[in-house]
């Protein structure tokens, strides 16, 4: 008998509150289901549900020994996790956003450095002179520039730039400098 199968299947028919629930749920039959919860019962030594026609129960016994089979199959599945890398070497997809100029001169030699020191990393670099919805686009990561609206995602400032006024001495000369920016609608 394997015990972690078993062990999945009690969890899951008390998850699911039937047999049937979780034979439908796992594609299995009803009567695997049921001759393997007896096989584990058979196992421990003693009944684990208490099985009537219209619902299960798990004994004294049953609910401590779900308990210790939930923490059994969550560390094995973080065992697998970390054999597979899961925690060693990032890995998965990454998608970000920024600004069309603003990403090519800045956030991608940003990325590309990233993808070489995290090759498992798949990166989707959307350029975008528009703000991209996140959460509808599913992206993970956005660079804004400006002043951001309240919102319930979580920001971090990176940077500061200055705004500078510029303007070419002939039309300095032709129009004279501009005290105030409304003074340029005059122009």
């Amino acid at each position: 008998m394997d015990r972690l199968e078993a062990m999945s299947l009690l969890i899951e028919v008390v998850d699911k509150g039937s047999f049937s629930a979780a034979a439908r749920s796992l594609g299995l039959s009803v009567t695997t289901v049921s001759r393997k919860i007896s096989d584990l019962e058979l196992v421990v030594g003693t009944k684990l549900l208490v099985r009537t026609t219209r619902k299960i129960d798990l004994t004294d016994t049953g609910i401590s020994y779900l308990a210790a089979a939930r923490r059994i199959m969550d560390q094995v599945e973080e065992a697998e996790r970390e054999a597979a890398g899961e925690f060693i070497v990032p890995k998965g997809n990454l998608i970000i956003t920024a600004p069309v100029l603003f990403g090519r001169l800045h956030v991608l030699p940003v990325v590309t450095g990233f993808l070489a020191l995290f090759p498992h990393v798949n990166v989707r670099l959307l350029l975008l002179d528009r703000q991209a919805q996140l959460v509808e686009e599913h992206v993970d990561m956005a660079v804004r520039i400006g002043k951001l609206p309240d919102s319930t995602m979580i920001a971090t400032n990176i940077g500061s730039m200055r705004t500078v006024v510029c303007a070419s001495s002939n039309f300095l000369a032709d129009h004279g400098i501009p005290k105030t920016p409304d003074d340029l609608r005059k122009l």
